[in-house]
């Protein structure tokens, strides 16, 4: 999830991480670093964001922000939503707005990922304690201020459960915000609409809800929106309704883990494509839907956590490649109706695999569970399911590069045990637990669950590797035309693409920024951060000279140490 303008370009500005496609493709056609020099590439100056903090309950904060650059100056937020103008060339401190967010209420992703730009001046934030903010951009004060959690078909019972953790999307004169709703609790989570305000007064303009007339919650758009300014399209990625591994109760149709086109002035449905029926895998559309355009037609690529991706029309929905429904294996829990049938793209193949391959140190181990593949159904009996939650294709997304025609994606290939645990012994179990399983009651049906990413006894993964993959598809042809290991365990965070053929991107755990040749995925240059990068790098060029900035927050403490710094690179004078 990463920072997004959706405006007419202006000659001073530089759209962070996409290049000047407000769509989402991530590319720069900034030159001047270059495959032949980037091994030249050194650290320039750093900025402490000032953002760490660790509860008491609940996740530590995450640097995850991808900054933005725009009239000169670069702003940055901190994992605790404090937005900061800071002077390009030194990483010095112009001013700062704390918007003062309660630091203890247990967020499940304690994180701000950026912040949007509107052309009359101001900077557009949200807050994990779901406000949205209109700041001007000259001096940070606070033009008006919104509290996304009233007017919800179904508010939060608790304070966590809704969150804003994406840059808003602005578009002509509005501003079109998701939310991040927590999973697993109940049936009525908060509900997931997505809502358009009025860039200048903060006044709503409109409310789609993914699933109108209904009880249930979720189905929230909590990754980045992204949009066509010349159609007045937003482009909306949704995730699962609640809860995740039970869709007992939540039988009707729906616009869950689907993209839906919506036009921005009205939020009037024009399309939506549902990437998986019925969920019951935490499968959301994680990745930031990307428009690009190919063979003469404009198209919008959709990662899934499955690790497919949809190649669409841009106008229609309709997909370019073909999909096709095949059969998948059928639940044996309680009251449940999984679909027998999901979306399977021709082209291009999946950037992860759909059955396991188990190390010979975990087979006994795992034998008992149900393993038949893509779509196995949470069991009681317990299911091995790959992509395991984190996915696949995640909030990192993709990066489009025009020249080549190059979709370059990073995808996890890890597996996760997930259990139905009944209702009368979920208690015994998580009391019971020696495994450091993630549990959640998923009140209103008949069972809680439990679920943990499989590792071995020395802490590695019980599939075989690699365990990260970064990929590049031909979008004239749908084909896959190279594919290479990405890091250590999970990577988390998107790439860049620039002008000058070099794709940059940080995401794994090993705690590198890589630079690759965006024609044959060699990688040519890297350097060790402070922290590993779980967030998407981006570049601009700032009084003729080019920088390449990444913010370095760790992944997880358990791995790797948290860090609250953004790092800047450039060539040697």
């Amino acid at each position: 999830m990463v920072t997004l303008f959706l405006l007419a370009l202006a000659a001073d500005i530089t759209w962070p991480a996409y290049g000047n496609d407000p769509g989402g493709a991530r590319h720069s056609t900034a030159v001047q670093i270059t495959p032949q020099n980037v091994i030249n590439l050194k650290a320039v100056w750093n900025y402490h964001t000032k953002g760490l903090y660790k509860p008491e309950k609940g996740r530590p904060s995450a640097l995850e922000t991808t900054p933005l650059y725009v009239q000169g100056k670069l702003f940055v937020t901190s994992a605790l939503g404090r937005v900061a103008a800071l002077d390009p060339s030194t990483g010095k401190e112009i001013w700062s707005f704390d918007p003062e967010v309660p630091k203890d209420a247990g967020y499940g992703d304690f994180t701000n990922r950026g912040v949007a730009w509107h052309l009359s001046g101001k900077i557009l934030a949200v807050s994990i304690d779901a406000r949205l903010f209109s700041i001007d951009s000259h001096t940070g004060k606070k033009i008006w201020e919104t509290d996304l959690r009233q007017g919800l078909r179904i508010g939060p019972s608790h304070f966590s459960d809704y969150e804003q953790t994406s840059p808003p999307c602005v578009i002509g004169d509005v501003v079109v915000v998701g939310s991040a709703v927590a999973d697993n609790g109940s049936v009525g989570m908060p509900s997931g609409e997505v809502r358009g305000f009025d860039v200048r007064t903060g006044k709503l303009l409109w409310t789609w809800d993914p699933i109108p007339n209904s009880k249930i919650g979720g189905a929230n758009a909590w990754s980045v929106i992204t949009a066509d300014p010349k159609r007045g399209i937003v482009y909306v990625p949704t995730g699962s309704a609640s809860p995740d591994y039970y869709g007992g109760m939540r039988k009707e149709k729906n616009h869950a883990n689907s993209v839906v086109a919506l036009e921005a002035k009205t939020g009037r449905m024009l399309w939506s494509f549902q990437t998986v029926h019925h969920d019951l895998w935490d499968y959301d559309v994680a990745s930031p839907p990307l428009l690009y355009r190919s063979n003469g037609k404009d198209a919008v690529a959709v990662g899934s956590k499955t690790g497919h991706i949809f190649l669409l029309d841009r106008t229609s929905g309709k997909p370019i490649f073909g999909v096709e429904e095949r059969p998948v294996p059928q639940s044996d829990a309680e009251g449940e109706s999984s679909s027998p049938t999901q979306p399977f793209p021709l082209k291009p193949p999946s950037l992860s695999p759909h059955k396991i391959e188990l190390e010979p140190s975990c087979v006994e181990m795992l034998s008992k569970y149900r393993n038949e593949g893509v779509f196995t159904p949470p069991s009681e009996q317990g299911t091995l399911v790959i992509p395991g939650n984190i996915g696949g294709l995640h909030w990192g997304g993709m990066a489009f590069d025009p020249k080549q025609h190059l979709l370059i994606a990073p995808a996890n290939h890890l597996i996760a045990l997930v259990q139905l645990i009944r209702r009368e012994n979920y208690s015994a179990a998580r009391n019971a637990d020696k495994f450091g399983m993630e549990f959640a009651p998923q009140t209103g049906t008949p069972y809680g669950m439990a679920r943990r990413f499989l590792l071995d006894e020395s802490l590695q993964p019980c599939n075989k590797g690699p365990h990260g993959t970064l990929s590049a598809i031909d979008t004239r042809t749908g084909d896959l035309k190279w594919q290479v290991p990405l890091g250590t365990l999970i990577n988390l965070g998107g790439p860049i693409t620039t002008a000058s053929g070099l794709t940059f991107i940080g995401a794994s755990m090993d705690g590198y920024l890589r630079a690759y040749e965006t024609a044959t995925g060699k990688e040519i240059w890297r350097s060790k951060l402070p922290a590993s990068a779980k967030a998407t790098p981006m570049t601009y060029v700032h009084q003729g000279k080019q920088y390449v900035v990444i913010s370095a927050g760790g992944h997880d403490e358990r791995f790797d140490p948290l860090g609250d710094e953004i790092v800047a690179f450039a060539l040697p004078d």
